[in-house]
């Protein structure tokens, strides 16, 4: 039986109120009934990859099985040139434990002092993964800009009020919600995605022989 997305809930495997809010919007689009995480948000380290796509795999496989409904995650983060791609896939945890969003950006500008602003090249990255019970498929997302010296802007979060985007020069923190969905590498990745199941997706068919390991060890069949 094929699954077509206008009766289709998804799990939105995230805490992130800005991720939540952007995601249900974009999602909400494709007619995809987003499911929040609620109880079933861990503690538990689940991201303990090296890419970002591993990182995003590795949610939307843990949640698949522990909520048994098709599961959305991502991985995202900051890679600034002149830091050699860093801070890249630990871009939430860069910083002390329990930083904020403004220590960690205080920390960036920090770390750039002195640099010119032609050197700080950098890139959002997203992959937007998609899990259920009988395959996985991801989709990547960049967006392009430079590091500025100080914040500007109030709305967005993370990295974006000191990520200038030159098509629009503004950072993305001075964008409309509109404007970033637009623009944005989570944006990219997720239009991506939802142009996908637009496209008469099937999320109950499998290749034959391929495997991947969910958290619990057992294995379910996947597609890529």
């Amino acid at each position: 039986m094929r699954v077509r997305i206008p009766t289709m809930r998804i799990l939105l495997a995230t805490t992130n109120h800005g991720k939540i809010v952007e995601l249900k919007r974009i999602l909400g689009h494709a007619g995809v009934e987003v499911v929040e995480l609620g109880d079933l948000a861990t503690i538990k380290e689940i991201e303990t990859g090296s890419t970002f796509t591993e990182n995003a795999l590795l949610k939307a496989r843990y949640y698949l099985v522990a909520s048994g409904l098709p599961t959305i995650a991502d991985d995202s983060g900051l890679e600034v040139d002149a830091l050699g791609g860093a801070p890249g896939v630990y871009s939430a945890r860069y910083g002390t434990a329990g930083a904020s969003d403004a220590d960690r950006v205080n920390k960036l500008t920090e770390a750039l002092k002195g640099v010119p602003l032609e050197r700080r090249g950098a890139r959002f990255v997203c992959v937007a993964a998609i899990a259920w019970d009988g395959g996985e498929r991801t989709f990547t997302g960049e967006a392009h800009g430079r590091i500025l010296d100080e914040p500007r802007g109030r709305d967005g979060f993370g990295y974006d009020p000191v990520f200038f985007y030159e098509p629009l020069a503004r950072t993305f923190a001075e964008l409309t919600a509109i404007e970033k969905a637009e623009v944005s590498h989570r944006g990219i990745a997720f239009r991506r995605l939802v142009s996908w199941l637009r496209e008469g997706a099937a999320l109950d068919t499998s290749r034959p022989g391929d495997r991947i390991e969910n958290p619990t060890g057992d294995s379910f069949a996947c597609s890529q």
